[in-house]
């Protein structure tokens, strides 16, 4: 019986297909598996055609319907595994198939494509050009170089006429999919050296044959991050039919080096841009942890409780086993430190939310007829009195205010201090605390106890970028110190709340196991320039605390529509447009729960989701935590997108007055580097929004356009 894989284009164009059209592929398949080799050859009713003056002579078509034909790559080994490549329509298939050549990287041993035809058009023309330009990217690097790295001699004489990174980005589409990334890193700098130590190493097989094989099977089996290869009878129809989300279980090679390594000896943290995968790293990091030891307990954990359930949901899907679930505990930090504290101390203060908490520290200013507003106590008391875990008055005067734009002397922190105290005793006589006092108690007790019965075994942290440091002493009160202790994921450009942590003065060491993913997996080229835009000019803080980021390398392997940013005279009319989008894409194929429309307010998505309903669109809040099998466009604040991805995301309200929204910045007189860090938070809250987007990125306004967005004003 032949066996059947499916390579990440044709997926693309699977996508986008209508309902019948997606019918007649999976029962074409269907009909594909069962037949042998003999009748696939000899069946009338799939038409397995040779392509006529192919590259590839192992190119084939077969009969979808009338109008469809899908393009598959044929063995001519002796082995029995097609490689399906695209749908696409009748005319356009054979003009698809004929261009294209499929060989096996010398370095990566993985199978790549080319558009053989365009790059031999091409090249003649760029080596006139190339020959008058004073410098070319490549110069730098020999041949020998080049090749070590997979570059073959088609693409190496190309390679010699690109003048720049543009021209090498205009060249993407036609290249290997190896190759090209292998350029774009040389291109951003890297040395070949680490190019082929961060690249070609980890996606090279490591019982790799001293030659490329060219047994199509094998050059399959090793290209797992671009390949889905059905190993059973009954897996054809359970993966044609499954939801988008359940492709976010999905592990590239480079990051399965991270996620099922043997062991840390210590803390490790994973750091990348949004769609790079550190979520499923994290996931498939407890899959291994759990196999490695039929006793171990981990607790995955995260900041809101929207990812922990997805979290909970991706990891249910991944692991399929509920022997090793139950032995994992899914919960964000603040969860975990009030069950510790209730379970330890006999009872919980009731938690207070961020609003809360403000009232109260505008009545201990009116109180104590202090000079400072209740957004400086509370940020002095969340960034360095709970930050340090200062215990006392003393301790006080003594420590650190880093990252505060306004000094304090002594008898000004005498005076902090006292609306501390103040603060706390209005909060105890109330039986209230806020989350991260909770946190702080919930370490203290930890330290003291049994860990056999409150720990774990490992931590997994995903999102760690917002973690307070009182949340990260929880943590590190967890698990005991030691090999495989903490496992840490997140990004800095993702920080949408407000904390500021050194994961050193923590306890907390990676020195030496930390690894950086730069390839986006989800979102294309265009949203990410689009979305990277608003970050341009921002400096960012490392994960660490202790040094800056950044998203030099970052990059999408992807390519598609360009983002549109669009103003409306009206909100009335920018709901209305939105509307006509959603309806666009879902005309397109789009189930409605692979769309997202997301605002800064939940009274703007209110306006969306009656808009919806009266337009016969099934619309649901994220915030109802829906789960895969609901249906309906989901609705989310920018905040509650965090974790999540869709395959088009309209970005509703993005107004002057709504990102940044000036209630959440503090005013520079109060406090200059507060105000800094604030506007940066309000780019990144935008920017989280923007990269849930996998295909299609609409952003809209009615009035002023965020200052972050840099276009014209808006439409009449």
């Amino acid at each position: 019986m032949p066996q059947l894989a499916f390579a990440n284009s044709f997926w693309q164009s699977y996508d986008v297909l209508e309902k019948p059209i997606k019918a007649g592929v999976r029962k074409a398949m269907a009909k594909f598996q069962q037949l042998t080799i003999a009748e696939l050859h000899a069946d009338k009713g799939l038409h397995l055609e040779s392509v006529n003056n192919a590259r590839d002579p192992r190119m084939r078509t077969i009969r979808v319907n009338d109008f469809w034909r899908g393009v598959v790559l044929a063995p001519d080994d002796g082995s029995d595994t097609f490689l399906l490549l695209s749908v696409v329509p009748h005319d356009d298939a054979y003009t698809w198939a004929a261009k294209r050549l499929y060989t096996v990287n010398t370095a990566t041993r993985a199978l790549e494509v080319r558009n053989a035809v365009a790059i031999e058009q091409l090249t003649p023309a760029l080596e006139k050009a190339a020959a008058q330009a004073p410098t070319l990217l490549f110069a730098r690097h020999s041949d020998t170089a080049l090749r070590d790295l997979g570059i073959d001699d088609q693409v190496l004489r190309a390679v010699r006429t690109i003048i720049d990174k543009p021209q090498l980005e205009a060249f993407g589409t036609l290249l290997p999919e190896d190759q090209f990334e292998v350029l774009q890193y040389l291109a951003e700098g890297f040395t070949p050296e680490e190019v082929y130590r961060d690249l070609v190493a980890q996606r090279r097989p490591v019982d790799a044959t001293p030659e490329p094989s060219e047994s199509l099977a094998i050059a399959i089996a090793n290209t797992a991050s671009r390949i889905t290869l059905v190993t059973r009878p009954d897996e054809l129809a359970e993966i044609l039919d499954k939801p988008f989300a359940a492709w976010r279980v999905f592990l590239h090679p480079s990051q399965r080096r991270v996620a099922y390594r043997v062991s840390y000896n210590g803390s490790a943290q994973v750091t990348g841009g949004p769609g790079t995968g550190k979520t499923v790293v994290a996931l498939h990091r407890v899959k291994h942890l759990l196999a490695r030891s039929p006793e171990a307990r981990v607790l995955l954990t995260t900041y809101t409780n929207a990812l922990a359930a997805t979290l909970r949901e991706n990891l249910a899907l991944l692991l399929g086993d509920d022997e090793q679930l139950a032995r994992v505990d899914v919960t964000t930090v603040n969860a975990y430190a009030n069950r510790i504290v209730r379970g330890l101390a006999g009872r919980v203060p009731t938690p207070i939310g961020d609003a809360d908490e403000r009232q109260v520290w505008r009545r201990v200013c009116r109180r104590l007829d202090l000079p400072w507003g209740e957004q400086f106590l509370a940020q002095e008391y969340r960034h360095v009195i709970l930050a340090q875990d200062v215990p006392s008055a003393e301790a006080y005067r003594q420590a650190s205010r880093r990252g505060r734009g306004s000094a304090l002397g002594p008898r000004q922190r005498d005076r902090v201090w006292a609306a501390v105290e103040s603060f706390r005793a209005e909060l105890t006589a109330a039986g209230t605390a806020t989350h991260l006092q909770v946190c702080a108690q919930a370490a203290r007790l930890l330290a003291g106890a049994d860990l056999a019965v409150h720990g774990f075994d490992h931590v997994v942290v995903d999102e760690a970028q917002d973690l307070h440091p009182a949340q990260w002493r929880v943590l590190r009160a967890a698990v005991p110190p030691g090999p495989d202790d903490l496992f840490v994921t997140g990004d800095p450009h993702q920080r949408i709340y407000d904390s500021r942590v050194s994961l050193q003065a923590l306890g907390i060491s990676v020195a030496g196991r930390s690894s950086r993913l730069r390839v986006n997996y989800r979102s294309t080229e265009e949203i990410l320039t689009w979305a990277t835009g608003v970050l341009v000019g921002a400096r960012v803080a490392d994960l660490g605390g202790d040094g800056d980021d950044s998203l030099a390398g970052y990059r999408s392997l992807l390519h598609g529509r360009r983002p549109q940013a669009v103003g409306h005279p009206t909100g009335q009319a920018e709901v209305a447009a939105v509307v006509d989008r959603v309806r666009e894409w879902l005309g397109q194929g789009v189930r409605p729960a692979e769309i997202a429309v997301c605002a800064r307010f939940n009274t703007s998505l209110s306006s969306m989701q009656d808009a919806l309903v009266a337009a016969d669109v099934p619309a649901v809040r994220v915030r109802d935590q829906p789960g895969a099998d609901v249906d309906g466009v989901r609705l989310a604040t920018m905040h509650a997108m965090k974790g999540l991805e869709f395959r088009c995301v309209a970005v509703l309200g993005a107004t002057a007055k709504a990102v940044p929204f000036a209630k959440e910045v503090t005013p520079a007189e109060v406090d200059p580097v507060q105000h800094d860090n604030d506007l940066l938070r309000e780019r990144c809250l935008l920017f989280v929004a923007a990269t849930r987007a996998r295909e299609a990125l609409h952003v809209t306004w009615s009035g002023t356009p965020s200052p972050f967005l840099h276009v014209g004003p808006a439409a009449g």
